[in-house]
């Protein structure tokens, strides 16, 4: 049976531990916190390098969103019509979180935690993982406001394993704006991950609010794991984090990964982490440049080209990602990967990446990035 998550806080378990830096591999470490409690706090973070390598491998991610709509309610009545929109919702295309009362999801059934959610991490067998990465966040203000004091503290359970603590060890980004209270931790998980290995992952007690605004609630976790596999293509390998408010005032967010040659019949791919992009809100997109030719707009079936940002959870275009729940929409919380094979002209020396927005209200907090560096 699973030990509560008390007696894993009052265990103090941290994996919160900086990774190895090598001569072709390094993890980029900001200053760093001891707690949660006195982590400092900043209203924007500007976007820098985290981790980056060139080895045959490549990058794994696992997530989900910790709230959703309420079809249930023991204290505030759901109206069968009100589930049934719920349901509806969570496989629309079109539906926003500030439509709904918004309620957390806690599959656990442990009393002691208020929201769990899991997903799997599909790290090959023969791998060994380099680097992993565990981002977390939401919006503290909705129906209720949630204290700021927890936001670096959360809870991760391995495969088949006991809850952890885990304390953010950066700058934890939180900012109050357009009608939300919005935040992103996050921690090194390195050697939790190369220890447990692939599997469904448990994430606990993110610190988000429920109810209804015009803001709407949200939130959701993101591990991002780089591996070595000595069968695999030699890529560039790179993980990039910030906290930046993309709005009418702030309409785009520019990332370069500075020099990385791009040979003929080149392949990778490119996993953002975004809060509170609303399906159905036209007019965000992502395009991608290599220093050659005009950059491209990347899109597949999950995100379409002018409403990229779309609380989806999805790789390469497809849904079919194990975890639980597995909503197709998970109303306000965007963790996706995007196949950037047309966008990599050969010829090109670098690789920028532009977010933009003209209607919506987004909040980015991660990149992840996998290129080949030869064919």
């Amino acid at each position: 049976m699973r030990e509560s998550a008390v007696h894993a806080v009052r265990r103090g378990l941290l994996y919160a531990v900086t990774a190895t830096a090598s001569v072709t591999a390094a993890a980029v470490t900001p200053p760093s916190v001891s707690s949660a409690a006195s982590a400092e706090e900043g209203t924007r973070i500007p976007f820098g390098e985290r981790y980056h390598a060139v080895q045959h491998g490549g990058i794994v991610r696992a997530a989900n969103s910790a709230i959703t709509c309420r079809t249930t309610g023991t204290f505030t009545p759901v109206t069968p019509a009100d589930a049934a929109a719920c349901d509806a919702a969570r496989d629309s295309a079109t539906a926003s979180n500030d439509r709904y009362d918004m309620f957390y999801t806690d599959l656990d059934k442990d009393p002691n935690t208020y929201n769990s959610t899991r997903g799997e991490l599909r790290v090959p067998a023969d791998a060994k993982v380099s680097y992993a990465r565990l981002y977390w966040g939401g919006n503290l203000r909705v129906g209720e406001q949630k204290p700021p004091k927890d936001n670096g503290r959360v809870l991760i359970a391995e495969p088949g394993g006991a809850y952890k603590e885990v304390l953010s060890d950066t700058l934890i980004g939180h900012r109050t704006a357009g009608g939300a209270d919005a935040y992103q931790a996050s921690a090194d998980i390195t050697p939790l991950v190369r220890s447990a290995g692939a599997g469904m992952y448990t994430v606990a007690q993110i610190n988000v609010a429920m109810g209804r605004t015009a803001a709407g609630a949200w939130g959701g976790w993101t591990m991002v794991v780089a591996y070595e596999r000595p069968g695999d293509p030699l890529r560039h390998l790179a993980v990039w984090d910030g906290f930046e408010a993309l709005d009418e005032g702030h309409q785009e967010l520019r990332v370069g990964f500075g020099g990385l040659p791009t040979p003929a019949r080149a392949t990778g791919s490119l996993g953002i982490v975004a809060y509170d992009g609303d399906p159905g809100v036209r007019g965000d997109s992502v395009t991608v440049g290599t220093g050659r030719g005009n950059a491209r707009s990347i899109a597949d079936r999950s995100n379409p080209a002018d409403d990229v940002l779309n609380s989806s959870i999805a790789d390469t275009g497809s849904n079919l990602i194990k975890r639980q729940p597995a909503y197709r929409n998970t109303l306000g919380y965007g963790s996706d990967v995007f196949d950037l094979r047309e966008a990599l002209v050969p010829g090109g020396d670098t690789m920028n990446v532009s977010i933009r927005t003209e209607r919506d209200s987004i909040w980015l907090g991660a990149l992840f990035l996998a290129v080949d560096a030869r064919r």
